[in-house]
């Protein structure tokens, strides 16, 4: 039921957004993301935004993040096409609607062999440049490339932040 309905929101309707914020108001800050774009009011939106308080209330404990950088993204080309990782200690990755991201482990320097793609609406840890343990654990991700496909993703992306210098929390809607 949640699958149908958010695949057949059209893109606009989809909450887009850049926060840097407190774990404990994420929920509220969501709820407010998802009214600015026009996300319609219903079980499948309360479902998603239920669900990225709780992953983003998992993933500060893990890190111990008193702040996190939140990043929903509507995505409709090839972003991040190309096998790497990120400079961060560690991202959590969801995508609730399209292909999820793809990943592999690398030999050698070169690219993956073996490409395997996260589930839709299944979140999944991965270490960044910056972890503090070695050795380095080979496994790279990526965007799927959909561009010309017509498939529009919305993909929830979680690092740790440090405080802001600024406001409680800085949202930027796109």
């Amino acid at each position: 039921m949640f699958q149908s309905w958010i695949d057949a929101l059209d893109p606009i309707q989809l909450p887009s957004a850049r926060v840097i914020i407190r774990p404990e108001v994420v929920h509220d800050t969501i709820e407010q993301i998802c009214e600015s774009r026009g996300t319609p009011a219903c079980a499948g939106r309360n479902r998603l935004i239920d669900d990225i308080a709780a992953l983003a209330a998992l993933f500060a404990d893990l890190m111990r993040a008193r702040w996190l950088s939140l990043r929903l993204d509507v995505v409709k080309t090839n972003a991040c096409r190309k096998f790497h990782i990120d400079a961060v200690t560690a991202r959590l990755v969801c995508t609730y609607r399209g292909t999820g991201t793809q990943y592999g482990i690398a030999t050698n320097g070169a690219g993956p062999r073996r490409i395997f793609t996260v589930p839709t609406g299944a979140p999944v840890m991965l270490r960044g440049t910056l972890w503090p343990e070695r050795p380095k654990s080979g496994l790279l991700h990526r965007s799927p490339p959909i561009e010309g496909t017509g498939e529009t993703r919305l993909v929830l992306a979680l690092d740790p932040a440090g405080e802001p210098q600024e406001l409680p929390h800085r949202v930027s809607i796109h």
